[in-house]
């Protein structure tokens, strides 16, 4: 893995509200993520998982605290001036039925972050069909369903149009926020290692965040834990699932029947043969 750092974020606080409806989301969150490396953010509902992902890609704007990315600052610039995280930042979100627009064909919504007038001038010479071609087949759809609309897929399918979609513009980074849990067990695992062998193929970085212990084992490099807005545990995967230094950290791996037995790597967790996804 390279040592080339790509997130630098250093006391990031967001906080909603004011007065009696004060809710800090996030506490003085320093994270760092380098070229090539799998971070997993884990961490109960309400833990501020997604609200650091959101300042990481600038979605939302901290209350405090910086974040750079490739060592060009992000936080405090106009959106004008983030064409450079635009395309090498995509996200795959949660549930591809509330991500995909259910009035565009799959080859137009794939293509979509081709069209940003940021980034149209660093992708120029790309052939956006032949990019919907190639990448329909890297996700293991079939290239002639590009005309068809998302409510003619499964979920699993679905899914795969979104990670297509977030591919497109060739990112450096990828940010999955629970790329599975709206999915069918049948089908988590084949999109969890899809998404495991795209990472590796294209070279790219990924920030992971789930709920789900198990899964962050099976892709991640790196786990970070996080509880009521702050970042409690860090370091290798291994590391933190095997020998937890947090109480908080032991309770959750507790609470998950048979987490222990369940090694890392290998299957992905909820496999099973057969269904296609």
């Amino acid at each position: 893995m390279s040592t080339k750092l790509i997130f630098d974020a250093r006391r990031l606080t967001r906080v909603y509200g004011r007065g009696p409806r004060r809710v800090v989301a996030l506490d003085g969150v320093d994270l760092t993520v380098h070229r090539g490396e799998r971070v997993g953010v884990v961490g109960e509902s309400g833990s501020g998982k997604s609200t650091l992902i959101r300042l990481l890609a600038a979605l939302d704007s901290p209350t405090s605290g910086s974040v750079t990315f490739e060592g060009q600052p992000v936080t405090g610039r106009p959106e004008r001036e983030l064409g450079f995280l635009r395309r090498r930042v995509q996200l795959v979100f949660q549930d591809p039925r509330g991500s995909l627009d259910p009035r565009m064909k799959v080859r137009r919504i794939i293509t979509e972050p081709l069209r940003s007038p940021l980034i149209t001038r660093e992708l120029a010479a790309l052939d956006p069909d032949e990019r919907v071609r190639e990448l329909m087949e890297a996700v293991g759809l079939d290239y002639a369903a590009a005309d068809r609309y998302p409510h003619e897929f499964s979920g699993g399918q679905r899914q795969r149009i979104a990670i297509a979609r977030a591919l497109a513009p060739k990112p450096h980074v990828l940010i999955a926020d629970e790329p599975v849990s709206a999915l069918d067990v049948s089908v988590r695992a084949q999109v969890l290692n899809l998404l495991s062998e795209l990472v590796d193929r294209f070279g790219l970085t990924m920030i992971f965040v789930s709920h789900d212990l198990r899964v962050v084992r099976h892709v991640c490099s790196t786990a970070v834990v996080m509880q009521r807005g702050r970042v409690v545990e860090a370091g290798p995967a291994a590391s933190v699932f095997e020998d937890p230094q947090r109480d908080y950290t032991r309770e959750l791996l507790a609470a998950v029947p048979g987490f222990r037995s369940c090694p890392p790597g290998g299957t992905a967790p909820g496999a099973s043969g057969g269904a296609t996804a």
